[in-house]
């Protein structure tokens, strides 16, 4: 098993994520993550997945995404060539007894303190899915009261440009 990061490049149009991740259900390709935001033209839309499988499998992905109508340009993101980040946003247990101990965890990773409430902090982070599972383990041992994580988002490193015309 091997995993992939894709960045998809699709005409922002109604539908077309709908028809990304139908494609994945109805060949049941998984999909460990999908964002989608739109591009500095705000005609297409980058969609990031994140799916795993044997070579033969992923190869299947990136075929049947190029024959959807909508899709303009597919990337795949290696690790080594690429920059990938999430955002994380986690509020924790901390009345004012344990309160500075969750910021010591939180100034460690350099999160960030966005709300504050009698009994409980959100914190919010970004950065790649390693550290940001790090920084929840830590966590979990100040009792973690709700978490949303956004999947993963991505480009290229150096110069390269994405496929706008």
């Amino acid at each position: 098993m091997r995993k992939i990061v894709l960045s998809v490049l699709v005409e922002n149009s109604p539908g077309v994520l709908s028809r990304v991740s139908g494609l994945f259900t109805r060949r049941a390709f998984n999909i460990e993550s999908i964002s989608a935001g739109v591009t500095q033209n705000p005609e297409y839309t980058r969609i990031t997945i994140v799916s795993s499988g044997e070579d033969d499998e992923l190869e299947q992905i990136r075929k049947q995404l190029g024959k959807l109508v909508d899709v303009v340009e597919i990337k795949e993101l290696p690790p080594d060539e690429s920059v990938c980040r999430e955002l994380v946003l986690v509020k924790v247990e901390a009345d004012a007894a344990r309160r500075s101990q969750v910021i010591a965890v939180a100034d460690i990773f350099r999160a960030k303190i966005i709300d504050v409430a009698e009994n409980s902090l959100v914190l919010e982070l970004t950065g790649n899915q390693l550290k940001l599972d790090a920084f929840v383990s830590l966590l979990k041992d100040f009792r973690i009261l709700d978490l949303t994580r956004t999947g993963i988002t991505g480009m290229l490193r150096g110069s390269s440009e994405a496929q706008l015309s």
